[in-house]
């Protein structure tokens, strides 16, 4: 691997770093806090487990995040991930809990804005909810646990110290279950900028079991964050642990649990299979701030007790961080872009070009689009995202499905099925019909996603997807991620 690859890197092992500095105390803060378990152990416990999260179940939320703004070159996701870390290490520095959410988001916006291209709106607003709903839910769940645990504590009457040693071993796995829950919510914040311009090849252990590139990546970031929370998380743990409200143990328990649940929630995408199997709304995969959850559970705690004992100016403090981390990881970001593009001379993204030939032509009207959408246009190219927009917008106003189509079957992304490269794919993850319909197709070089996806359709059924409802969802879903797996593999061809 080229040494500048590996330093590019650096940035998100840092923003790793970062996180596990900032975000361990809100799986162990608590029962460090209020001196249940040393610290020495908590953060041994952490960084075992943040790891097996990150490898075992982070990509189901890294894929939302990575459709925010899709960074498509090595060194834009360099600074993207610097500019993030850079605004959680500050803020780190004056002990205050952070959203390592927000600060990736802020910088993946301010990509976004350097390169021209679209923020995705949908995307946006799932992320921006769950910044809403996750301390809520946090708190309710927290109102709800503490009601339970104390009811049950006092029909089982038990000794103090049989209390005690029971709360110890509860916070310790509750704290296994939530560094879990980290790992694999939060690991998309760490490495999901890099997912697009991977410089890892996806490979095959023993011809069974595929490891890709993302999940090569999703383990460098879990060792990052691993080695943060072992070497500097100790001073925001204490913040969490007894500066915004002195916790019992009991209440220390709660906190870790509600928080943890709410991250396990948002990132499972076992539990989102499941739920589409019977038919069922899904919660959405989304990268949620553990730091806004184990804040609204303590508050959840706090308001239960008639908020006595709440540290209302140490809140403040913490809600104003979260609203300039976004905004400084933002501006870091475009100004470091605007750097490393003009006076270091590095590629910090990849143009991504949009032409309305005839075969976009004649792929909308099968969509069924009126050709009024695209009335002179016909035969030009546009250089980004936001000049097609801008075009569309101004010719006529279209809705934003059928402008999200549109744009997606205009972009150009050209890749070649070659023969050198099928090896990568042919692993047991794939079925034999979509491996043969696969090969015969080697050779060939598509301009466009969807038509590598037709030419698969044309060769075998089992690359068609079902009809487009709660029981398929997550059969369809699967099926995208092969799509986007041999993207992946194939556009590195080119």
């Amino acid at each position: 691997m080229d040494i500048a690859v590996l330093i590019f890197l650096t940035s998100g092992l840092f923003l790793g770093w970062s996180l596990g500095a900032n975000d361990a105390a809100n799986v162990f803060g608590t029962a460090v806090g209020t001196r249940m378990i040393r610290f020495s152990t908590a953060a041994a416990i952490c960084g075992v487990f943040v790891i097996l999260g990150a490898v075992i179940s982070g990509a189901g939320a890294a894929h939302t995040l990575g459709r925010l703004g899709s960074v498509n070159a090595l060194a834009g996701s360099f600074m993207a991930a610097f500019s993030a870390g850079l605004a959680v290490y500050v803020m780190t520095k004056f002990g205050l809990p952070v959203s390592t959410t927000q600060a990736i988001v802020g910088a993946i916006i301010g990509w976004n804005l350097f390169s021209e291209t679209l923020t995705d709106t949908n995307a946006m607003t799932k992320i921006l909810a769950t910044w809403v709903v996750s301390p809520l839910l946090a708190a309710v769940i927290a109102i709800l646990l503490f009601k339970l645990v104390t009811r049950v504590l006092r029909i089982a009457k038990l000794h103090i110290l049989r209390t005690d040693a029971y709360t110890r071993l509860g916070l310790v796995l509750a704290g296994a279950f939530g560094a879990y829950s980290l790992g694999a919510n939060n690991i998309g914040n760490v490495m999901g900028v890099f997912i697009s311009s991977s410089p890892f090849t996806d490979f095959s252990l023993a011809g069974w079991v595929n490891v890709s590139s993302v999940q090569q990546l999703f383990l460098l970031g879990g060792l990052a964050i691993a080695v943060g929370v072992v070497t500097y998380s100790k001073r925001v743990m204490l913040t969490v642990g007894g500066g915004l409200l002195p916790l019992s143990p009991v209440a220390a328990w709660v906190v870790v649990m509600a928080h943890s649940i709410v991250l396990f929630l948002f990132a499972s995408q076992g539990l989102e299979r499941l739920l589409a199997s019977y038919g069922l709304p899904t919660i959405p995969l989304v990268p949620v701030s553990s730091s806004q959850a184990v804040i609204g559970a303590v508050l959840g705690i706090g308001l239960l007790k008639g908020g006595r004992g709440l540290r209302w100016r140490l809140l403040g403090g913490i809600g104003a961080g979260w609203l300039l981390t976004p905004v400084i990881a933002g501006v870091v970001c475009m100004v470091g872009l605007f750097v490393m593009q003009n006076v270091f001379n590095q590629q910090v993204y990849r143009p991504v070009a949009y032409e309305i030939s005839q075969p976009v032509i004649d792929r909308l009207a099968r969509a069924g689009m009126a050709p009024g959408a695209i009335s002179g246009l016909e035969g030009r190219r546009f250089a980004s995202a936001v000049r097609f927009d801008r075009a569309l917008d101004a010719k006529e106003r279209l809705g934003p499905e059928d402008k999200a189509k549109l744009m997606a079957y205009a972009e150009l992304d050209e890749m070649t099925i070659d023969p050198g490269r099928l090896g990568l794919v042919e692993t047991g993850w794939l079925t034999i019909g979509q491996t043969r319909a696969l090969r015969r197709l080697s050779g060939r070089t598509f301009t466009h996603k969807w038509m590598l996806a037709e030419a698969l359709m044309e060769e075998s059924a089992g690359w068609k997807p079902l009809a487009d409802n709660m029981a398929n969802k997550a059969y369809n879903k699967e099926l995208g991620d092969k799509l986007d797996f041999l993207y992946r593999t194939f556009r590195a061809a080119r």
